[in-house]
């Protein structure tokens, strides 16, 4: 029988998300599993466009604005959904390419099951699995379960 120990729920802050959040949390209590919520921000603050630039301190100021903000945000979507069970995940925020990172960060913690949301954001195709869920589940080397 499959018993996870370490779970990661990838969240893009989405009501798709807290799906996968609210089943990654009973999973969880049914094995006594660790749990770590992912947010990936998939825009790193750029500092240059076409005519002109962004001095680089208020660029790398802008940026750590921008992850408090995101990781405050993810603390509060689980708060809302879990209550105190919240207190039982580790909660961090990346920025990069999303599927990238959710891989290279279940990979980091030897995570043994991803849950992650089918659609994201975006939702737009509603029969058709999302962009970020299609590469994790190509590119994981644990069992990835998808929410609807």
């Amino acid at each position: 029988m499959f018993k996870p120990t370490r779970i990661l729920i990838p969240t893009d802050m989405s009501e798709h998300a807290d799906k996968a959040i609210l089943q990654g949390f009973d999973i969880a209590k049914q094995f006594g599993a660790d749990i770590f919520v992912l947010h990936v921000i998939p825009d790193h603050v750029q500092q240059c466009t076409v005519d002109y630039c962004v001095d680089v301190k208020l660029s790398e100021e802008l940026q750590r604005q921008v992850m408090e903000g995101a990781k405050e945000g993810a603390k509060k979507q689980i708060e809302r959904l879990v209550g105190e069970e919240a207190a039982k995940a580790t909660l961090d925020v990346k920025d990069g390419v999303p599927y990238d990172m959710i891989l290279k960060d279940a990979d980091e913690r030897a995570a043994d099951l991803i849950v992650i949301s089918s659609l994201g954001t975006t939702g737009l195709a509603k029969y058709m699995i999302g962009t970020v869920a299609r590469h994790v589940l190509l590119g994981a080397k644990c069992p990835v379960l998808l929410v609807r």
